[in-house]
């Protein structure tokens, strides 16, 4: 009897042992693994380098600044940018229109010189923003902006296509004729946006559009000159049916998006925005102007979104936040091929549209602050830049792997997460310190390289990893940095890879890299063959 005891209880130990053991595997956690394979001999083609075709500014004013020129030269170099557009060309603090006493009119381009010589000098090329009115042009008082830009139509259009013939005529002369060929005219801003950036209709705008556009080609037939400028990609189909309904001259469309789920104007920064949770914001709109393109009487116009970003507002934390850095990223992957460029709203928060800023982080649209801190998303142009001209057939989502002639590999791979909570908006939310989670191991696989020595790179962008804004709340958020704490935020958020080693390749041995992935990170690895 008391053997059959110790028996039951042998028994009833080991079956509990089984459940304990088999409930603690039930309980314990999996680990996610996302895995990129990629093959060196198989290549998708050349790289499609939309992304750095353009990229935007506040107001050609500022553009006379010695800290912005530093700035764009600094971003120019780094990130590769080949044009870009700005604001208010023609409004009155650059000096270019006005009328003696006789109403006749005084052109004087002193000022728009000084600012596309600098541009000329870096090798960036202008896409001008023909706007906005002068005031002794212009019909109305109607302004917008800190620095008052005119929004309304011109009082004799006659006079406002004779300033854009006679100002094409001076790029000409003094640039070339070949060099400006390869600029663009894009006429306005936003003019669907009534009062706000225009206070006509659409025929008045699209009017506006036919004396630009004829005095643009009656300089030379092959200038290039488009619009509308649109915001939220609106107006597409009627200028293109404008257009060739009455024989005006158009070479592109241009439109804006933002990633935010309401509005499109908030000029001085004073709403709450809330990130589109829509996981193909922005990206689907591309993809709709370029069908409504196709599906036209001129199939073959080329598409420029001359203003995107994850939000509109100039006061929006967001544009600070690590998390804008997988944001741009994922949105450019999944444009495509479908737009000509998308340039990015803005290269630095040297912007005064709602006026001087007095906090070196406010929310606001650069890719640098005020003191030329690299926020997260420089990092993502910085990246884009580096890959190279041909790209490898790639499944993933989420990534780029690249290569050049001479053998050398980059990979360029994130993690795009939503995690703005419900019923909070941005300013509420991404201004504080946000931790990212855990999202498991990712794994690069890279069949086929050839064998050799190559100096592996690994650089990194994520929750305090090249995040100059969580730095900056860590030191207690001041209004006003020191030249010291400018120099430590600077320091901390370098951009200096966060791993270097040297790996062999041998005997037709595939490439693998593992990395512990998190929220919103990126990734980019730079194979050097040595």
């Amino acid at each position: 009897m008391q053997k059959n005891l110790w028996l039951l209880v042998l028994l009833l130990f080991s079956f509990s042992g089984r459940l304990i053991a088999q409930n603690s595997k039930k309980n314990k956690p999996i680990i996610q693994e996302r895995i990129i394979n990629a093959d060196f001999s198989q290549a998708a083609g050349k790289l499609n380098t939309m992304f750095n075709e353009c990229v935007g500014a506040g107001r050609a004013n500022e553009g006379l600044r010695a800290d912005w020129q530093q700035q764009l030269a600094y971003v120019k170099k780094e990130c590769g940018f080949r044009y870009i557009r700005m604001h208010g060309l023609l409004t009155d603090d650059m000096a270019v229109y006005t009328e003696d006493n006789k109403g006749n009119p005084q052109y004087n381009y002193m000022y728009v010189d000084a600012l596309f010589d600098f541009l000329h000098s870096i090798g960036i090329k202008p896409f001008v923003e023909l706007g906005f009115m002068p005031g002794r042009l212009a019909s109305g008082n109607a302004t917008i902006f800190w620095w008052r830009g005119n929004v309304t139509p011109p009082k004799d259009y006659d006079k406002w296509a004779a300033l854009v013939k006679n100002l094409t005529e001076h790029f000409t002369e003094r640039y070339g004729a070949d060099e400006v060929k390869t600029w663009y005219f894009e006429v306005w801003n936003e003019p669907n946006l009534s009062p706000g950036f225009w206070t006509g209709t659409q025929e008045d705008y699209f009017k506006l559009y036919k004396y630009s556009a004829q005095a643009v080609k009656s300089v030379n037939k092959a200038y290039r000159v488009g619009g509308p400028g649109t915001a939220g990609a609106a107006w597409e189909p009627e200028m293109i049916e404008y257009c060739h309904k009455n024989n005006v001259p158009i070479d592109f469309i241009s439109t804006h998006a933002y990633g935010v789920g309401q509005g499109f104007l908030d000029e001085y920064g004073q709403g709450g925005t809330v990130l589109d949770k829509n996981p193909m914001s922005v990206s689907k709109e591309v993809l709709q102007s370029r069908k409504e393109i196709k599906e036209s009487v001129m199939p073959n116009l080329e598409l420029h979104y001359t203003e995107w970003s994850s939000s509109y507002t100039p006061a929006d934390a967001i544009h600070d936040s690590y998390h804008s850095a997988a944001y741009v990223l994922q949105k450019l992957k999944q444009v495509g091929n479908a737009a000509n460029s998308m340039s990015y709203w803005v290269f630095t928060d040297i912007f005064e549209e709602p006026g001087p800023r007095y906090t070196p982080f406010h929310g606001g649209f650069g890719m640098l602050n005020t003191q030329g801190i690299n926020k997260p998303v420089f990092y993502s142009y910085q990246f884009l830049n580096r890959l190279r001209n041909i790209e490898l057939v790639n499944k993933d989502l989420a990534s780029w792997i690249c290569k050049d002639s001479s053998g050398n590999i980059q990979g360029l791979v994130w993690d795009y997460t939503y995690t703005l909570p419900d019923s909070t908006n941005n300013q509420q939310y991404y201004n504080r310190d946000l931790p990212s989670k855990p999202k498991g191991k990712l794994k690069i696989n890279i069949a086929n390289v050839p064998d050799g020595n190559y100096a592996l790179e690994v650089y990194k962008v994520g929750y305090r990893d090249n995040d100059a804004y969580s730095t900056y709340l860590s030191i207690g958020k001041p209004s006003q940095l020191s030249k010291q704490q400018v120099e430590q935020i600077k320091r901390q958020n370098d951009g200096s890879p966060f791993s270097k080693e040297i790996i062999t390749i041998k005997n037709g041995n595939a490439f693998s890299k593992a990395l512990d992935l998190r929220e919103n990170d990126v990734f980019f690895l730079n194979m050097i063959k040595l």
